[in-house]
């Protein structure tokens, strides 16, 4: 079926990149007004029952984008996501739902009016995913189609579900609004005028007196006090008869999803408010969490109930971090990965700007004649490259590396992680997963040979650690020592493709902490013993088949002290080529010549690195530190002499 269009749908401008950025900019500080704005156009005698439009911004798209279907909350509008329309278009068929603010469709009824497109859709799609995108009454339509439709392939990413409507203080409302004479209460407008200020203790004291309201109201208004100057579009949105009905509507919805989640085997995304006043979303989001089997949740501590409206979230960043968009039935880590904006990158980048800021980091490079030169003019542009290297404590070089790479030769570099970044923990003992969704947003995937095939075969470059969390984690006194597995791994999958391989180095201050306690005192110690086991057994194994030390070691955290923070440096070889080479590196001799080349390699970069970093006049945090106080912060501090 084909979405009908709503003609008050915002129209499409042709303007350049960078007026584009200002009015987004704009937007993003705008969303309330801009929402209501466009639904006066959508409540003007506006009869009829619910049904679907396509926002006009949202023409373009990329090929066999998935269908994303907005269901909207207790106003029913569908303009919701008007602040994500753009982006969430370049990548979706985006359909939003409008609920007429006359219209008085049971839940059991708008239940159905959704199924019916989702099933309708998925027959002329079957192996896409259709995207449920709901936000508090919204969210419990989702839930209930996908409960009612096990075997469609749905996503649903829910903000602030009502599910906790009988444990939030909306409920109460409903004996407000029946108890309050006309005069006083003809819309939800004016119930937030009066909350606004003294009077309404009052009010509450003298005409709903024995109501536990008193302590709630403030609370009630917070989420629409900023917008005030726009209560008369409330009122048209959301009269006294029709908010009563969506209260009523609300309570069935919530009873109706909750009975059923038991049933609902959809890949869920939660979004919680820490500061939602109306539904109390983070304890609800955390319970979802341990009833759904397919679920991530994410907690937005300062937002507020109308997610989707608050400049700061952006909803596709959010798709995008949790690895939750896809074209088919899973997530393809090479074909669905969607590159970061360049505003994306610079707040990620940024996001890590005290760590670059303290280790004022040094990168050199080889050119294909062997000169060695300050930046990254030496490392190919055209892939596939595959960077190999040696991590460092707590891994903390990659983050430095791919930045500078993306800043300098605007290139994104695909590293290869260990499957927890990916993988939410059984018992919660790793680190939440949300702390790796900026990871995933600049293109990291797991480690597997069939992700490092597609990522070659897209002509990518590729971070690859073969020393994985041994060295990431490693023993006190073992401080750029690799542990690299005895199999050649990666250099005939390189050789298959023709891609370059380039050996690096990185040094840091002896790794900016010292281990005091490493897995050698801590298992010796039960307690410890008991929890490195703990860790282990959550973690996901994926070199079963490779012996010696990397070998699905022990997982576990080392106790670290902190030192005074010192310099990194960064020392790119010059490239190994493999073109050419795809029938000679498959003899097994051959490909582990290579493969001990380049070790020897890394081994190299990093004993240069360490001799070099001797004469550096600003190695010390000191020196640095007085170089930018003097020069600006933002100027590049002088080195050795290469």
């Amino acid at each position: 079926m084909e979405a009908d269009r709503i003609p008050a749908a915002v129209m499409r401008e042709d303007v350049g990149s960078g007026a584009m950025e200002k009015e987004k900019a704009k937007r993003r500080m705008n969303g309330w007004k801009e929402y209501l704005e466009q639904s006066k156009e959508f409540i003007k005698a506006d009869g009829g029952t619910p049904r679907w439009f396509s926002p006009l911004e949202c023409a373009s798209r990329m090929e066999n984008s998935p269908l994303l279907l907005f269901l909207p909350g207790i106003d029913g509008v569908g303009l919701g996501l008007i602040l994500h329309h753009q982006k969430l278009g370049r990548i979706f068929d985006i359909w939003c739902l409008h609920i007429p603010v006359a219209d008085r469709t049971p839940f059991t009824d708008l239940v159905k009016i959704v199924e019916t497109t989702v099933k309708s859709e998925y027959q002329r799609s079957p192996n896409r995913p259709i995207y449920l995108v709901g936000e508090s009454l919204g969210a419990c339509l989702a839930l209930a189609v996908s409960a009612l439709n096990p075997d469609i392939d749905l996503v649903l990413i829910l903000a602030n579900p009502a599910t906790s409507f009988s444990r939030s203080n909306l409920q109460l409302l409903t004996p407000l609004l029946d108890a309050l004479p006309d005069p006083l209460s003809p819309s939800l407008p004016n119930i937030l005028k009066l909350t606004a200020g003294e009077s309404l203790r009052t009010v509450l004291d003298n005409v709903v007196q024995g109501l536990p309201l008193q302590n709630i109201a403030g609370d009630l208004a917070k989420d629409f006090t900023t917008f005030s100057l726009s209560l008369p579009v409330l009122a048209d949105i959301l009269p006294k008869e029709t908010l009563l009905w969506k209260l009523k509507l609300l309570k069935s919805a919530s009873a109706y999803a909750h009975s059923r989640l038991y049933a609902i085997k959809a890949q869920t995304l939660i979004l919680s408010s820490g500061n939602d006043q109306l539904l109390p979303s983070q304890q609800e989001g955390e319970r979802l969490l341990k009833l759904l089997p397919k679920c991530e949740l994410r907690k937005f501590d300062d937002s507020g109930h109308f997610l989707f409206l608050e400049g700061s979230i952006d909803l596709v960043t959010i798709i995008k971090g949790t690895s939750y968009y896809r074209r088919g039935k899973y997530h393809d880590y090479a074909s669905d990965f969607l590159p970061p904006t360049p505003d994306e990158a610079r707040k990620i980048i940024e996001s890590y700007s005290l760590l670059n800021l303290v280790t004022s980091p040094v990168t050199l490079s080889t050119l294909e004649d062997g000169t060695i030169v300050k930046g990254l003019a030496g490392i190919p542009s055209d892939g596939p490259v595959l960077f190999v290297g040696y991590h460092m404590l707590m891994g903390l070089e990659k983050i430095h590396l791919c930045s500078q790479i993306f800043l300098e030769r605007n290139i994104l570099v695909r590293a290869i992680a260990h499957p927890m970044f990916f993988m939410r923990s059984k018992n919660g003992k790793f680190p939440d997963i949300s702390y790796f969704d900026r990871y995933r947003s600049m293109g990291a995937v797991p480690v597997t040979p069939i992700n490092l095939f597609k990522l070659f075969s897209s002509k990518s470059h590729v971070l690859l650690y073969p020393g994985g969390i041994r060295e990431a984690f490693h023993k006190k006194g073992e401080e750029y020592k690799l542990f690299w597995p005895e199999q050649s791994e990666f250099v005939r999958m390189a050789a298959r493709f023709g891609a370059k391989i380039v050996p690096f180095g990185a040094v840091g201050e002896d790794d900016l902490g010292q281990v005091v306690f490493d897995y050698d005192d801590l298992v010796k110690i039960p307690y410890f013993r008991s929890e490195i086991e703990s860790l282990t057994n959550e973690a996901t194994q994926f070199r079963s088949d490779v012996g010696g030390e990397v070998a699905n070691q022990q997982v576990h955290l080392p106790v670290i002290l902190p030192k005074v923070p010192g310099r990194f440096y960064f020392y790119f070889g010059k490239p190994l080529e493999t073109e050419g080479r795809k029938q000679e590196l498959r003899d097994r001799e051959k490909s582990r010549e290579l493969y001990l080349l380049v070790k020897s390699e890394v081994e190299r970069c990093i004993a240069y690195l360490k001799v070099k970093r001797e004469k550096d006049p600003y190695r010390g945090i000191g020196p640095r530190l007085l170089y930018q106080a003097t020069h600006g912060f933002e100027s590049e501090v002088p080195t050795f002499e290469i």
